[in-house]
């Protein structure tokens, strides 16, 4: 792999890791909403959805680990 394409993907999965981070974050802010709304099934959908994307940035992690040997 060419070092600018290397470099660019390291970019991007620092981005993508952050990004998720976010994400999850913002998913389980919603899932206590949800709930007071009544809809404890859509805070359980939010709270699985925020483990998801939290798996997600785990691979994406180890990615740019294996990147950067």
């Amino acid at each position: 792999m060419g070092d600018k394409v290397r470099a660019k993907l390291r970019v991007l999965l620092n981005y993508w890791i952050e990004h998720n981070e976010k994400h999850s974050q913002e998913f389980r802010e919603w899932v206590d909403q949800a709930k007071a709304l009544g809809e404890v099934e859509v805070g359980a959908e939010l709270l699985q959805a925020a483990q998801e994307m939290d798996k997600a940035t785990k691979s994406l992690s180890r990615a740019l680990k294996k990147l950067g040997e």
